[in-house]
């Protein structure tokens, strides 16, 4: 790709899981020809295919809301097997449009070695009460990169964000979150963010670089929903050694070159 330098250190790219459907084919030749030129593990979101699978993962109650005020998708054994299910097919339409542009790939689940949670919260806010309820998601506390034995260019990793807590259980994890902490444990240089706005807003105005502290001042005072998270995962990739976390809407390429979206760096 023109503007991109042949490297072997990896890149993190999080699809959201309300975009993938979205991305023109352009994108994806794109981001196979950034592929071909260093190894990229992509994780992916699974908002909107969960939801278009039935009803019950459009109702507001399938959302908690903690005593700290975190949310969470109410997350079951069976809702676990239902995130496994669409991930399954939107694993299998990645695969084949990369595939069809000359890059191999595999999927990887996070909870076959490569991401372990801690134990998750037990009180959550249901129906205006503080109630104790089984929730299966966890916070990540390490990534073991030895799973992704084939990093290299020309070969990608689709890694589906789910995670093994210390009781040995399959846990619901934050998309974003789970792509910052994969991308400290393989030593990315970069995260991208890839969603369906092209640039962080602050005033209503495109903010094209800012630092980590300035942006987690506006995360606690001023960034709502999705955002939030993100801001949220930028922090945490830029604390694990991720030199800098993109946040956009545009072809990767444009996305790693600082020409549009919003660069996020320590400094």
């Amino acid at each position: 790709m023109s503007g991109t330098t042949p490297s072997n250190t990896p890149t993190v790219v999080k699809l959201g899981g309300s975009t993938v459907d979205d991305l023109a084919d352009s994108w994806w030749d794109d981001l196979a020809g950034f592929g071909q030129q260093r190894p990229l593990v992509l994780v992916h979101g699974w908002s909107k295919p969960l939801k278009n699978l039935g009803a019950r993962y459009r109702d507001p109650s399938a959302i908690l809301r903690d005593r700290y005020g975190n949310q969470s998708r109410w997350t079951t054994p069976e809702v676990i097997e239902d995130i496994k299910t669409v991930s399954a097919e939107l694993a299998e339409d990645v695969i084949a449009r990369l595939a069809r542009r000359g890059i191999t790939s595999e999927r990887l689940l996070g909870s076959d070695g490569l991401v372990t949670a801690g134990e998750g919260e037990r009180w959550w806010w249901k129906e205006k009460q503080l109630v104790e309820l089984e929730n299966l998601v966890g916070p990540i506390t390490g990534v073991d990169p030895a799973p992704l034995k084939n990093l290299q260019p020309g070969h990608a990793y689709l890694v589906t964000p789910l995670a093994r807590n210390g009781a040995g259980q399959e846990v619901n994890t934050d998309a974003d979150r789970a792509a910052a902490a994969v991308a400290g444990g393989i030593g990315a240089e970069q995260l991208i963010l890839v969603t369906d706005v092209a640039h962080l807003l602050i005033d209503d105005r495109p903010v094209p670089r800012i630092t980590a502290e300035a942006a987690a001042k506006f995360r606690d005072k001023g960034a709502t929903g999705g955002m939030r998270k993100k801001l949220r995962a930028a922090g945490e990739a830029l604390d694990r050694g991720v030199d800098r976390v993109v946040i956009g809407s545009a072809p990767v390429t444009e996305l790693v070159a600082g020409r549009t979206g919003t660069v996020i760096t320590r400094t």
